[in-house]
């Protein structure tokens, strides 16, 4: 009888101590172990008598200091989860349920639209380095390139050595060449049909090459009026621009003149290609030419050029039927396709008029002062 006793009286004690030790569940907020959560007190028992030795009852969360409810309320947003809310003590109202209004630097007090931002600045971390845009601007030099190659302490300088002046060989060292004829035409104008070229040749690398220019015209069955050759050293002296110098050849007109040239060549703003040269003879004339062309793309493969061309003089040079000035000037408009980069055929006008003392000299051998041609040619370069 006595074991029956002390079996349900264990039994008893066992079922008291249950939900006081239920709060003591450790991760669960409110609890110890997770701040922010409270369980209600369970409801007491009477007291059975015991014949025997009582067990002592955990009584840890009964002692637990009740914290105030706004405390409670404010850390509830962050700390509550979904079936643990806490049930208000008695004699109290129930509080609103916590809102976003009890985050710091978020004020949803009024339009839910406007969000007070101010208590995040720069939308920053607290320890997080700040980089890039986010450093703030200063004026200090720029760290200096580094002279130095990694590579250097493996391998041998002579080798490295070596393996560099191969890749600036490779990445614009070369030698390379073009020859190309941008005017090679058939020109049909009243009376007297003709011909005319206008190429150039090149050998070298970017900064130093070897020219040869070449242009003259003539006319079917009574042969050529005008031709000459040059051959210049060229000198790169920026991006788009080379600085030209050497000697031209006159074979026509009779007499003969051979000329020292100095000029330049190159891409103006805009695309624009130009080039002028002075020439003083072996007489002691001096000869100047300014001329360019624009290549407008109207399609990939349809391209419209204008074109001009001044010849000057700074004397009268009767011997070659020149005058002072401008003696000459060439105005022409040409349509070409692309068959490929390299080749194309184009139709276009030519319009040229000799001026001053030149056409002087023109009317009085039996020549046009004024010419317009229909042209038709090739522009090809390899």
């Amino acid at each position: 009888m006595n074991r029956v006793f002390v079996a349900v009286a264990a039994t008893t004690a066992f079922a008291l101590a249950m939900p006081a030790s239920a709060q003591d569940m450790p991760g669960m907020p409110g609890m110890p172990g997770m701040p922010g959560m409270k369980m209600p007190a369970p409801a007491k028992k009477p007291a059975v008598a015991k014949p025997v030795a009582k067990k002592p009852v955990a009584k840890k969360p009964a002692k637990k200091a009740v914290r105030s409810p706004a405390r409670h309320r404010a850390r509830a947003p962050a700390d509550a989860m979904p079936g643990m809310e806490d049930k208000p003590a008695a004699g109290t109202k129930a509080a609103p349920p916590p809102g976003p209004q009890s985050m710091p630097g978020m004020d949803m007090s009024g339009d839910h639209g406007a969000h007070d931002m101010s208590a995040m600045p720069g939308m920053t971390m607290p320890g997080m380095a700040q980089s890039g845009t986010a450093l703030p601007a200063g004026n200090a030099p720029a760290p200096p390139p580094p002279m130095d190659h990694y590579a250097d302490r493996f391998f041998p300088a002579s080798e490295m050595s070596r393996s560099r002046a191969a890749m600036m060989r490779e990445q614009g060292g070369q030698t390379l060449y073009q020859v190309m004829f941008n005017l090679a035409e058939v020109q049909a104008r009243a009376g007297r049909d003709g011909y005319r070229w206008d190429g150039e040749a090149w050998v070298g690398g970017d900064i130093n090459r070897l020219w040869l220019k070449s242009e003259g015209e003539g006319v079917f069955r009574e042969g050529v009026e005008s031709a000459e050759v040059q051959a210049l050293y060229s000198r790169a002296i920026g991006p788009y621009f080379n600085l030209q110098a050497g000697v031209r050849r006159d074979f026509q007109p009779s007499p003969t003149r051979t000329y020292a040239a100095v000029g330049f060549e190159g891409l103006a703003p805009y695309m624009f290609e130009v080039e002028g040269a002075l020439f003083l003879s072996n007489k002691g004339e001096v000869l100047g030419r300014l001329e360019g062309y624009y290549d407008q793309r109207l399609t990939q493969r349809l391209i419209l050029q204008p074109r001009v061309e001044f010849n000057l003089s700074a004397q009268d040079v009767p011997e070659i039927r020149l005058g002072s000035g401008l003696t000459d000037a060439e105005l022409g408009l040409r349509l070409r396709y692309e068959v490929s980069r390299q080749f194309a055929p184009y139709i276009g006008v030519s319009y040229e008029a000799k001026t001053g003392r030149t056409a002087d000299f023109a009317r009085a051998d039996g020549k046009d002062r004024t010419t317009t041609s229909l042209v038709a040619g090739m522009r090809f370069w390899f």
